[in-house]
This record gives structure tokens, C-alpha cells and sequence, in this order.
């Protein structure tokens, strides 16, 4: 039944009002019957003392007793909200003006006595009820002195039997009815204010959720208006929160389509240059099972040789297939260690020289100060290298250059692979890390498979690194990239 916001609220308002209304009605009530007490008691204050004033007591206490009981009924009968008691120093009563039956004590507490004689307590004052065991009621009371001692006590109710019967008629009058039907009027009035306002304030909420409703429903996750007077409370700076999610799942949408894209992308990449090789190397060793007979041996020899290559470009294409995979994956932890690059890179050019000098092509390598230690995978920057200085001499033509130059300064080392090759359009420049990207488009007669350089921006970025490239079309190519030397590591750590 209470499911909403508005409902809790309301529902929360009315029992709060109602609880008040009780507690403010008991406090009134409470209050008055206070304030008549202390009304009553300030206002006869004397009146006790001055009926001893006027009246002798304990002259001839059997021969007193009647006359005084009729000087109380007189009294009683001329003040009908007060009852008349004589007590002796004890407290105890000796005298009074009404049946036996109705007196319930014989003695009266002598502390609100004393404190009322002593003004050692704030009125109202409550003294013992003669008539009542439970009760304590305003008095006026004075002390009655013989020859200077204390014979007794002039005790008087001001809120005797019959005031308090008429009290209570009158709390059943139209004045109190009118009075409790006025607070209840307030109490409503303030509940259905209180509904209004929570319905003005909650407004904006039901809004927010039925936009947000409308988003998971139809899958249409539009960014909601927000009223600038209105973002800096909690229900602005729930919307501005909510925008920031719209903009991450579109964000996260996004990019799972363009993920997707690459997938199927991919997918269309591996299937065709798996097949490629895979055809061609079951095309060549069915003619060496059907013709086996017809070909000469130097027409076999060529065959196996042709299926051989085949296979060590679809073993090489699996291998950085899976080799990529496991760059992509959670798995790819790099094992950072101090190496020297400028030994890293002569190893690396000695293992190219043969290659380079088959087709011609001078590979030099040049520092213009001795490279440091740097800090790094070594297995993975010698991947990274061999990639780059592949591409190069696989894009550079007979009699061309390759160059790797090593640049140190303070705090990193800064490595050039640069060719003279075909170069790269510019138009191309942006694609060529993506997989199995060429530049050439032909997939059947390059060698490459397309992976190299985007195994080599992986590598990199794993090294807090990027990679980056400059070419000119029928000049050459130019890729660098830098790496931490290890003096700067051991600073950090230092710090």
C-alpha cells in the first residue's frame, strides 16, 4: 500500500501530527491544571493566616469544637471550592466540617507544610486531600501560636470536592469542546499543507524515475534536462550522477559495438589468411599424391618447397595469433628488468644482416651517446624490435637503408627504426596497427601478416610507451618510441 516515496511521507506526517496533537493536548491540559493551582494558591496565600487573625483557637478546646466546626461550615458555605481542616503540630486533624465517612486520613504531611510556610519551593505547593488517599491539592495554611509555642495548624484545601466536580463538568463544556476541535482543524490543516509541499518536493523525483522508467523499458538511454537553479540538491545531483551513467553505458555501448565490429572483422581476417595458406598447401601436396608418377623430381623438390613455405606462414600466423591473445589477455604481466638497449638492438641487427644483405639493403645502426641501462620485459622489447625492423626491410626496396637510432637523454631512451622505403599514405597512417591491416591491400603475395605492428603498440603500451609513426609516400618510413632508463626507475623508488 505504501510503496512510494509520497506515500511513506505522507504516511510518516500523520502519525507525526497525531502524536503531537496527543502530546500538545496532554501538555495543555497539564499546563492549566498548573497554572490554576499556582492561580489559586497566590490568590489565598493569606487566607488561612488571616481566619487566625480573626478566630482563637485552642482557648477551650471541648467547649471550641463545635463553635469552631461551625465557623468552618460557614466558611465553606461562603466559599464552596474550599475545605477547612484543624491540625495539631503533628499534622494530625482535630477538627473539620464534614461527615466522619468522608475523611480517608488522619494525618497530614507535614514537608509541603513546611515548605509552603518557609517559601522553600516555586508554587504550586500540593499538600495531602483529607478526603482522598491518592490526591495532593493546593493549600493555604499558617501556623497557630499560645504563648509562643506551636499548637497547631490552620490546613485549607483551595480545590475542595466541589471544585474539582465542577472542573470536570467544565471540561466537558462547549468552551474545551471548541478548543479541542480548534487544534484538531490546525493539525489538519497542517497535514494536508505538509501533503502539498511533499508533493511539490517529490515532484522532481517521480520525474527523474519515470525518465529513467522510460530508459530501462525501451533501451533508450537519453541524457535527462536539468534545470540549473534546481542541480545543487539531492535530486539535481542525483540526475547529474544519473547523466554521468547515461554517458558511461553509451560510452560502454559504444564500445562493445565497436569490439563487435573488430570481432567479426577479425574473424574475416583469420578465416581468409588461414585459408589462404592452408589452400595453397593442400592444392600443391594433392598434385604431389595425384601426380606422383608425372612430375620430375626437380617439379617435386619445388612443390615441398612451395608447401613448406605455406606452412611456415600459417605456423608463424598461428603463433602471433596466440601471441597477441596473450598480450590482449589479463595474463600479459611484463617481468620489467634492467638491460642494456644498445646490446639488445646489435644482437637484433646481427640476426637481420643476412636478410638485409639478400636484398640489398645496408642496415645500420647509430647513437649519438652510449645508451644506459634501461627498465623493461627484454623478451618482449626484442619482439617489439624484430617487428619493426622487419616491416622496414620488408617495405624497402634494393640498395635502400635501414636506420636505428638510439637517443639518451636524462630520464629516458628514445629509439628510431627509420627506412627509405615505398613510405605510407596518410590516409593509411591511422590503420596501420589495426590486425591484419597491409598497406598494399593484397593479402596473397606479402609476406607479413598484418599482426606485427599491432603486437609491437601492445608491447609498448604494456611499457607505459607509445609508438609513433612518420612517413612520406615514395621516401620512407619513421617509427620511434620511448622507454625509461633505469637510473630514473631507481629515483621514483627513491622517492
Amino acid at each position: 500500500m505504501f510503496k512510494t516515496l509520497y506515500s511513506k511521507l505522507a504516511l510518516t506526517l500523520f502519525i507525526l501530527l497525531s502524536v503531537f496533537g496527543i502530546a500538545f493536548s496532554q501538555l495543555i491540559h497539564h499546563t492549566s491544571v498548573q497554572y490554576q493551582q499556582e492561580a489559586t494558591q497566590k490568590l489565598n496565600e493569606g487566607l488561612a493566616e488571616h481566619v487566625i487573625a480573626e478566630i482563637e483557637f485552642f482557648k477551650d478546646e471541648k467547649k471550641d469544637a463545635a463553635a469552631i466546626k461551625e465557623i468552618f461550615h460557614m466558611m465553606m458555605v461562603i466559599n464552596q471550592s474550599i475545605e477547612v481542616y484543624l491540625l495539631d503540630e503533628n499534622g494530625r486533624i482535630l477538627n473539620f466540617a464534614a461527615p466522619v465517612k468522608k475523611i480517608k486520613r488522619t494525618h497530614i504531611d507535614l514537608t509541603p507544610i513546611n515548605q509552603y510556610l518557609n517559601k522553600q519551593a516555586p508554587y504550586p505547593i500540593l499538600g495531602d486531600d483529607p478526603r482522598n488517599l491518592s490526591l495532593h491539592k493546593a493549600f493555604s495554611v499558617a501556623p497557630i501560636m499560645k504563648n509562643g509555642k506551636l499548637k497547631g495548624y490552620l490546613y485549607i484545601i483551595l480545590e475542595g470536592e466541589r471544585y474539582t466536580s465542577i472542573l470536570d463538568v467544565i471540561q466537558d463544556s462547549y468552551i474545551v469542546g471548541l478548543s479541542i476541535w480548534a487544534i484538531a482543524a490546525v493539525l489538519l490543516i497542517t497535514f494536508v499543507v505538509g501533503l502539498l509541499i511533499f508533493y511539490l518536493m517529490t515532484r522532481r523525483l517521480r520525474k527523474l524515475s519515470s525518465q529513467m522508467q522510460e530508459s530501462i523499458e525501451h533501451n533508450e538511454f537519453n541524457l535527462l534536462e536539468i534545470n540549473n537553479d534546481n542541480h545543487k540538491d539531492e535530486v539535481g545531483q542525483l540526475s547529474v550522477q544519473f547523466n554521468k551513467l547515461i554517458k558511461t553505458i553509451n560510452k560502454q555501448i559504444n564500445e562493445l559495438r565497436n569490439v563487435d565490429k573488430v570481432r567479426r572483422d577479425l574473424i574475416a581476417n583469420v578465416s581468409h589468411d588461414l585459408r589462404t595458406p592452408i589452400t595453397t598447401l593442400q592444392g600443391y601436396l594433392e598434385t604431389l599424391l595425384l601426380k606422383n608418377k608425372e612430375l620430375s623430381s626437380k617439379q617435386k623438390a619445388q612443390y615441398l618447397k612451395i608447401s613448406i613455405n605455406h606452412s611456415k606462414h600459417l605456423s608463424r600466423l598461428v603463433t602471433e595469433l596466440f601471441e597477441l591473445a596473450k598480450l590482449d589477455s589479463c595474463e600479459s604481466i611484463i617481468s620489467a628488468e634492467p638491460f642494456s638497449i644498445a646490446e639488445l638492438i646489435q644482437d637484433i641487427i646481427l640476426k637481420f644482416t643476412l636478410t638485409a644483405e639478400k636484398h640489398g639493403i645496408q642496415l645500420k645502426y647509430h647513437y649519438k651517446n652510449q645508451p644506459g641501462l634501461v627498465i623493461g620485459d627484454i623478451g618482449m622489447m626484442q619482439r617489439a624490435l624484430e617487428n619493426l625492423i622487419e616491416n622496414a626491410l620488408r617495405h624497402t626496396d634494393k640498395n635502400g637503408t635501414v636506420m636505428i637510432t638510439v637517443k639518451t637523454t636524462d630520464d629516458k631512451v628514445i629509439v628510431n627504426v627509420a627506412d627509405n622505403g615505398c613510405g605510407i599514405d596518410k590516409a593509411e597512417l591511422s590503420h596501420i596497427f589495426n590486425r591484419f591491416y597491409r598497406v598494399d591491400k593484397s593479402r596473397t603475395n606479402t609476406v607479413g601478416s598484418g599482426l606485427g605492428l599491432a603486437i609491437t603498440k601492445r608491447i609498448l603500451e604494456l611499457h607505459g610507451s607509445k609508438i609513433n609513426v612518420e612517413s612520406k609516400l615514395n621516401h620512407g618510413t619513421t617509427f620511434s618510441f620511448q622507454i625509461s632508463t633505469y637510473q630514473t626507475q631507481l629515483t621514483s623508488q627513491a622517492k
